[in-house]
């Protein structure tokens, strides 16, 4: 016996018949007896509302109750009737027991079994089922009778069915259409027994054992009740079963396993009846009663005993007015049936039993001592404990430590486990491991929410200024650094810091490293300092990095990344595929917007490795190309020139004028030091073109936001005419240039070049702007001497050296005389430009007579002059340009430059010709058409009326418009004109056009 369910009671004794059956109606007790008396038993008054324990009294026997022995009785209390078998089926009228009616064709019946919900009667007699039907009054309607098989030993109603015991076996009757279905036998030796339960399930006896069937018919596989013998009868009240056994009373519960609750010796029982309270036994000749034990009793006898299944089966029935009480003892059934769990090994089972018990966290994890938890203030409820204090063993895995591990900071914990960490590894397996995770897993979205909202509710309370007296004494803000760097008082944040700083923790000792970097990843309270002195002495770098990262500790993430990144180049291991220059540009990006310092200052450990990747990352994080360049020229300057080129290359809008100078200065400096080393060597040749040279040659054409004064003073007197010869052009000094390409490069072809993009840079070309250029080479062509001279002289004049400054306090007189110098020097040049023009367009020759060089002169560059007059006929003025040549000039040479000016020319003078003529044609057609129009005749008569004034024109003077039909009166004419500017848009001015 487990324990005690029910208390027997004798209730009474020494009735004077045999009892055949036995009922009850309210507080009193029916007794059919085998006289065919009907016994009426009542407790001492005053009278109860039920049988209750105390010694019953006959109250009165009514002999003549029926002829034969009473061997089946039934109160339906809903219809007020009093169902016997006898004889025959009789219905008794309640409480007086007169006799309604007689169903004569029960005659012989065996059993009967009743349907309260639907008002139907079915009875069994001999081989047939009747059923009968309720009228609403004092009669019975016979509504079917089917054949059986055999006589009929059980019965019950199923739904709109009949379930029967016939022979050895069970079938079910369809009440409707008489059909029969088979369902299973039931056994050999004891007869069939059918018992409805509460949920609408059948129990049916099968020998000893009582086979539960499923509202479909189905056999529920694990619903099997093994009596200790087949049951003579079986009543259930829940929870529980009661077997009359032909020795004893069997009590099983009706929860699987369907384990013994309780055994009651009672010898030659015959009938058992159950009701909502109790349950009647009836003997030969007494009476007792089974009357349920307070379910608070049983609870504590159940789970004194060890079965909390049991136990918290009962809880289920206390009644809702004893929630608190139902949820006390749970809780603490919970607590003591997890331990005992997890004492045998079922740390799963033990685990879900504590997150029924509603339980602190920190009361699980005390069974963990090797998972080492941050500070905290929270400790189990002591009535939990108190509870479940009387076994010591419960406690003894070191949960006592929850107190101590309050007491001492995570480093101290950590110093002191460190001596028995093998020993604890060992003890705390996979299995308890996993149990944890789960639990903790379970536990972990409420606890998360929680803390969430007592963030916002504290940024909120921050934000508008609200410190409530409850928040003042007790709230610390957080650090942006992470989330338990500051004690914080919010119990909610403390819970969430213990869970996820275990939870991770036990990922870690289960292998389950990916586990762990994803809580990393999202929203989460891993305490800093525990974790991150765990995940470095296991070197899980990836966790470790992303805990960096929740808490904002962006520097040591990236010193972590940049020492994986380092350790991967020199030794082959797994992180070496995990761990690249580009793991480090992914982690910056995000930073671009918020940290732009500390994003310049961990690139440059990855620009050489990855120049292409950081000058994107610069770019696409809008970080100031400015900033970029300034750090890189005070830290990498070795790197400034790959930057600004890349930036260059792949977004040239980029590129402003300071980096563009910046760009240039670098190139120059770098063939400047090239040009040095050479002229040491005396190795130096102006043809010479390096790629650093070239670099700069492309940048000083391309380009166009750079100084090119500044840097055409860094430049060698004697050296470097190309790039002089770029600067002077994009300073518009176009005779400087030209003469440095011709005299100094003897590069003909790169002054035609530049001549061309010159004409081709302006829009508007004019004869007198873009074709002078040209002109101007003509002259230098023509003139050597004299363009070598004014080369040297203006180049002076350009390059006035600069004073050295002689104190801070001059500082500013040296930048205004070096403006005036520049000012001076280009007034100079516009000057002697304007002059060269003005003798060009005057018609005079620079070398005209014998001004500077004599006839046949050979130092005149005749062929150049040719080549460019012959290459660029259709640029040059013809006129001005032969006005240049010197006189001894043969025509046959001219012929290249001549021919196809005079064809255009020519060709000119023809098409304005025909233009002409055709222009004379058209203006003869228009007067034609004019002098039609003049023809027309118009007749006015006195009915004709002005168009504007709606008067009539009479012998006024008027106009008429070109269509030949609108008259108005000359003076509304003339004031309708003076009106248009005034009136515009306004439907008198539409009317004016349409005419």
């Amino acid at each position: 016996m487990v324990h005690n369910a029910y208390d027997s009671f004798e209730l009474l004794y020494d009735c004077d018949s045999k009892i055949e059956s036995v009922e009850s109606y309210g507080s009193k007790i029916l007794l059919g007896c085998s006289d065919g008396s009907l016994r009426i038993y009542a407790p001492p008054p005053p009278p109860p509302k039920e049988v209750r324990k105390e010694p019953y009294t006959l109250e009165k026997n009514i002999k003549s109750f029926a002829k034969r022995p009473v061997v089946a009785l039934e109160v339906v209390e809903s219809k007020g009737f009093l169902f016997a078998l006898s004889e025959s089926i009789a219905i008794y009228g309640l409480p007086s027991f007169e006799t309604v009616t007689v169903i004569g064709k029960a005659k012989g019946a065996n059993l009967f079994c009743w349907d309260d919900s639907r008002g139907y009667l079915c009875f069994a007699r001999q081989k047939r089922v009747c059923i009968f039907k309720h009228d609403g009054g004092k009669g019975f309607v016979e509504v079917k009778d089917h054949g059986v098989p055999d006589m009929v030993k059980s019965m019950c109603w199923v739904g709109e069915n009949i379930c029967l015991g016939i022979r050895k076996e069970y079938v079910i009757l369809n009440a409707m259409n008489g059909s029969l279905s088979e369902m299973f036998t039931s056994g050999r030796l004891a007869p069939p027994l059918v018992v409805p339960l509460p949920s609408g399930e059948l129990l049916l006896g099968k020998e000893n054992i009582g086979v539960l069937v499923d509202q479909n018919r189905k056999l529920i596989p694990e619903g099997r009740i093994c009596w200790s013998e087949a049951p003579i009868e079986v009543v259930t009240q829940k929870p529980y079963a009661i077997a009359l056994l032909p020795r004893f009373v069997e009590i099983r519960s009706l929860r699987g396993p369907y384990a013994l609750i309780q055994t009651v010796v009672l010898r030659n029982v015959r009938h058992i009846h159950q009701r909502n309270n109790y349950v009647i036994l009836a003997l030969d000749n007494s009476v007792y009663g089974l009357f349920p034990v307070p379910l608070g009793a049983q609870i504590v006898q159940l789970s004194a005993s060890g079965n909390f299944e049991e136990a918290l089966s009962l809880c289920n029935l206390l009644p809702p007015e004893d929630s608190s009480l139902r949820a006390s003892k749970e809780a603490s059934i919970h607590i003591r049936y997890a331990h005992f769990l997890f004492d045998n090994q079922s740390y799963e089972e033990a685990m879900e039993h504590f997150l029924e018990s509603q339980v602190e966290i920190v009361y699980v994890l005390s069974l963990y001592p090797s998972i080492i938890l941050p500070k905290t203030s929270i400790i189990p409820e002591p009535e939990k404990l108190v509870d479940i204090s009387g076994d010591d063993s419960y406690l003894s895995r070191g949960s006592s430590g929850v107190s101590d591990d309050t007491e001492h900071s995570p480093t101290s914990n950590t110093l002191e486990s460190n001596e028995n960490a093998a020993l604890e590894s060992k003890k705390m397996s996979y299995n308890m491991l996993m149990a944890l995770i789960k639990f903790l897993q379970k536990k972990r979205s409420n606890v998360i929410e929680k803390a969430t909202a007592e963030g916002t509710e504290e940024v909120v309370l921050d934000a508008v200024g609200d410190n409530f007296t409850s928040h003042n004494s007790n709230r610390v803000k957080k650090t942006s650094k992470g989330h338990t760097t500051v004690p914080i008082s919010s119990q909610a944040r403390e819970i969430a810091s213990i869970l996820d700083t275990a939870l991770l923790q036990a990922f870690l000792l289960t292998g389950q490293s990916l586990m762990a970097e994803e809580l990393l990843k999202g929203v989460n309270y891993c305490d800093l300092k525990i974790c991150e002195e765990i995940l470095q002495e296991g070197n899980y770098h990836i966790a470790l990095l992303e805990l960096y990262k929740c808490n904002s500790m962006h520097r040591e993430a990236l010193k972590l990344v940049h020492k994986l990144v380092e350790a991967s180049r020199t030794c082959e291991s797994d992180i070496s595929h995990k761990f690249k220059p580009e793991t480090m540009i992914e982690y910056l990006k995000p930073l671009c917007g918020t940290d732009p310092v500390l994003v310049l200052e961990f690139s440059m450990l990855v620009l050489e490795s990855c120049p292409n990747q950081t000058i994107e990352l610069f770019l696409s994080g809008d970080i100031p190309a400015e900033m970029v360049n300034a750090y890189l020229k005070q830290h990498a300057p070795n790197m400034q020139a790959i930057f600004l080129e890349l930036m260059h290359a792949t977004h040239e809008d980029a590129i402003i004028g300071n980096l563009q100078d910046e760009l240039v200065n670098i190139y120059l400096s770098e063939v400047l030091d090239w040009y040095a080393n050479l002229t040491s060597k005396q190795k130096w040749d102006e043809k010479m073109h390096s790629p650093k040279r070239k670099k700069l040659l492309s940048a000083l054409e391309s380009l166009s936001g750079y100084q090119p004064d500044a840097l055409l003073k860094r430049l060698p007197p004697d050296a470097l005419y190309e790039e002089r010869a770029i600067l002077l052009g994009k300073m518009k000094q176009h005779e400087l240039t030209l003469s440095l390409y011709v005299h100094k490069l003897q590069a003909p072809e790169l002054a035609l070049s530049y001549c061309d993009r010159v004409y081709e840079s302006i829009l508007n070309p004019s004869v007198k702007s873009p074709s002078n250029i040209y002109l101007m080479l003509l002259q230098i062509y023509l003139n050597p001497r004299r363009s070598t001279n004014n080369f040297e002289k203006k180049i002076t004049n350009l390059l006035v050296p600069k004073k050295p400054t002689i104190s801070r306090t001059n500082s500013k007189l040296t930048k205004t005389r070096n403006r005036g110098s520049k000012k001076i020097a280009a007034i100079e040049i516009a000057e002697d430009t304007k002059a060269n023009l003005n003798k060009t367009n005057s018609g005079k020759s620079d070398v005209d007579e014998d001004e500077f060089i004599g006839e046949g002169d050979t130092s005149i560059m005749v062929d150049d002059v040719l080549h460019l007059l012959s290459r660029r006929w259709d640029r040059i003025n013809g006129a001005l340009a032969l006005k240049l040549l010197p006189k001894h000039t043969k025509l046959q040479n001219l012929l290249p430059f001549l021919g196809p000016l005079l064809r255009k020319s020519s060709e000119v003078h023809r098409n304005c010709s025909v233009i002409k003529r055709l222009r004379q044609s058209e203006n003869l057609q228009v007067k034609d058409e004019l002098y039609e129009k003049r023809k027309v005749v118009l007749e006015i008569t006195g009915d004709d009326l002005c168009s504007l004034c709606q008067k009539k024109i009479g012998t006024s003077v008027f106009a008429v418009y070109p269509n030949g039909k609108t008259l108005v009166h000359f003076v509304c004419f003339k004031d309708s004109q003076s009106m248009k500017a005034v009136l515009k848009g306004s439907p008198l001015k539409k009317n004016l056009n349409r005419y």
